[in-house]
């Protein structure tokens, strides 16, 4: 036994999914750290949750994409006397455009953070997760089954979190660790804007809040779920997905994008 107590570690935990995961474990009786660029709203959420009774989140500043980044936290951890227990790796951001024609050094950094710092801090605590029974949470994406003209990068590297946490939950499912990855469709969060993205993100049907697919997410990692797709329209799509032959999904993809970067103004 270490001896240091058992924290949830939340990355992205600035916006979105990631202000809604945090306050779901903080309601459910786990102790957080919370992890982003932006301090001033990390610190905004930490008294939120302070204030319900609840200890404080601990607050950690910090940018994933760069190199040592879980060393970090984990440093950070330990200083307070903590370990991880759970690491929910929520941070990741899309870019719409031609991959040949946007940016190749944030396309570039997109993998650098929701490839290569998920996978990072996946593996970087097996050890505390398995003294303290817990787990991991990858927060993938319904894009992560499909091919992604328009957003080819995006898409690849959410494909990536998908397989990567699916193999991982069978790999440390023997030492009692539960790896879940939430595979959200649209949801209306500072992500489009990130990414470019105007005019509405999708139909209404397949649209959900932050806050009821993290309470999904939540549910299906407190069960061991290995993967969870939030919504009975996305869940059906995710089996048709399966079925429909690739050509066919490359095409209505690549429709889809073309209308997204004409009404964005994207030539690239």
């Amino acid at each position: 036994m270490s001896g240091l107590r058992p924290i949830t570690v939340i990355t992205g935990a600035s916006a979105g999914i990631g202000v809604a995961l945090a306050r779901i474990f903080a309601r459910n009786g786990y102790e957080l750290a919370l992890v982003a660029r932006r301090e001033d709203r990390l610190s905004q959420l930490a008294d939120e949750i302070a204030a319900t009774g609840a200890p404080k989140p601990i607050v950690i500043v910090a940018d994933l994409a760069q190199a040592g980044a879980a060393r970090r936290i984990g440093e950070a951890l330990a200083a307070k006397g903590a370990e991880p227990q759970f690491v929910v790796n929520n941070a990741g951001f899309g870019l719409v455009g031609l991959a040949a024609s946007r940016d190749r050094g944030e396309q570039l950094a997109m993998i650098d953070l929701n490839v290569c710092a998920l996978t990072e801090l996946s593996l970087a605590f097996v050890d505390s997760l398995e003294r303290h029974h817990g787990g991991i949470l990858n927060v993938g994406s319904m894009a992560g089954f499909l091919p992604g003209p328009g957003m080819a990068v995006y898409y690849a590297t959410k494909a990536y979190v998908l397989s990567f946490s699916e193999a991982l939950h069978s790999e440390l499912k023997p030492r009692g660790i539960r790896v879940t990855v939430l595979c959200p469709g649209p949801v209306p969060t500072e992500f489009a804007a990130r990414a470019g993205v105007s005019g509405g993100l999708a139909p209404g049907m397949l649209t959900q809040s932050a806050t009821s697919v993290a309470e999904a997410g939540y549910r299906g990692l407190m069960r061991g779920r290995r993967t969870v797709v939030p919504g009975l329209a996305n869940k059906l799509i995710a089996v048709l997905i399966r079925i429909v032959p690739r050509r066919l999904l490359l095409r209505f993809v690549d429709s889809r994008q073309s209308r997204r970067r004409s009404r964005s103004g994207h030539s690239a």
